[in-house]
């Protein structure tokens, strides 16, 4: 998806949504966050034992069923991004054959107040028309800036279910809830469910 306008004879900015999947050249964005802005990229396939680290072997398990990783470029520049695949496949817990979990979703700070988060929550209804819904998580009284419930609800996400879980490492005694989130798009769509037992897994 790209779009660029004149207005009183003026450019206006160029906004383009490239899917990292597609083409080798945007693989970096398969394995990092736009928020490190890393000034030296080190490809997946020049490490020695690249076939043991997690982030590789998920992508090649995920990406044949639906995995994608969207970047908003804003004049050439990334700004924005988001990540989903199929409930199968997705990061979190989440179960419902026909729903499509978002797995994360961010746009940096400068660029803020431009409504790309709902531009790239567009792009991927747009490009999922087969699914029931949508699903992600929200945190609540988490010391983190991801995924803020407050921020997933105003981007059409309504909490279904939740859960109070306390980090192990970190923070230890301060307690948050996670919700699970649901966007439905079909009428009748059932809501996703997701195991609370993995999510009391690891750290």
């Amino acid at each position: 998806m790209s779009g660029k306008s004149k207005v009183n004879g003026v450019a206006s900015p160029q906004i383009e949504i490239i899917d990292a999947i597609d083409d080798p050249k945007y693989e970096q964005f398969l394995y990092w966050c736009i928020i490190h802005r890393r000034a030296k990229w080190i490809p997946i396939t020049s490490y020695t034992d690249y076939e043991n680290d997690f982030r590789y072997r998920y992508l090649k398990a995920a990406i044949p069923k639906g995995f994608h990783k969207k970047v908003l470029f804003l004049n050439g520049d990334y700004v924005a991004m988001i990540e989903y695949a199929s409930a199968e496949v997705s990061g979190y817990p989440i179960t419902n054959d026909s729903v499509i979990v978002m797995n994360c979703i961010w746009v940096l700070r400068k660029d803020r107040g431009n409504n790309y988060a709902k531009l790239l929550i567009q792009e991927m209804m747009d490009s999922e028309k087969e699914a029931s819904g949508f699903a992600t998580i929200g945190l609540e009284n988490h010391w983190t800036v991801w995924l803020k419930r407050k921020q997933m609800e105003g981007l059409g996400f309504k909490s279904v279910r939740s859960i109070e879980l306390m980090h192990k490492i970190r923070h230890q005694g301060r307690r948050f809830t996670l919700h699970l989130m649901w966007m439905p798009v079909k009428e009748g769509a059932k809501p996703p469910t997701w195991d609370e037992s993995k999510l009391l897994e690891g750290t």
